[in-house]
């Protein structure tokens, strides 16, 4: 259990661990509810220049100093695409056009869903955001060290998409 997950949020009562809908979930034993932990969604957009992509060199914490598309987390209420678009600005300074949807991505045991989105640049500067150590435009068979697993199998479904 999460720290913060330790009562029941409707009455208070301390939260045991018990098997409910297949999976082990914080359950109050006096009024029976149960505790589920929805995943976080993340928006990443692919931007191309010629045969290159756009990655950012992670400023923080997973993948510090490795590489990846640039997104990050939908906030609640935000519309995906538009998550999509600010994550680009906020991180590379380049303003752009999101596209189509490229996929949705997960891993087993990771919390997180990425919708990838296809995208064009419509404006700003390329410069690196305060989540950004780097910005950079890299050929798909010469790419930098990645930050995550994920990143790659994104790249390759875009390419995949492109070449069709």
């Amino acid at each position: 259990m999460e720290q913060q997950d330790r009562f029941c949020p409707g009455c208070a009562t301390e939260l045991e661990l018990k098997e409910s809908g297949g999976a082990t979930r914080p359950v109050c034993p006096a009024c029976g509810r149960v505790v589920y932990y929805d995943p976080k969604v993340a928006a990443v957009t692919l931007i191309s220049r010629g045969e290159k992509v756009l990655l950012v060199k992670r400023a923080n914490l997973p993948g510090y100093g490795l590489w990846s598309v640039p997104g990050g987390y939908v906030d609640r209420g935000e519309v995906v695409e538009e998550a999509a678009a600010r994550e680009v600005l906020e991180e590379t300074g380049l303003e752009v056009e999101v596209g189509g949807l490229i996929g949705l991505f997960s891993e087993a045991g990771r919390p997180v869903i990425v919708a990838a989105f296809s995208g064009a640049e419509t404006g700003g500067t390329l410069s690196p955001g305060p989540e950004a150590l780097e910005v950079g435009f890299f050929a798909l068979d010469d790419l930098p060290p990645m930050a995550f697993q994920g990143d790659s199998i994104i790249l390759r479904r875009w390419a995949e998409g492109k070449k069709s």
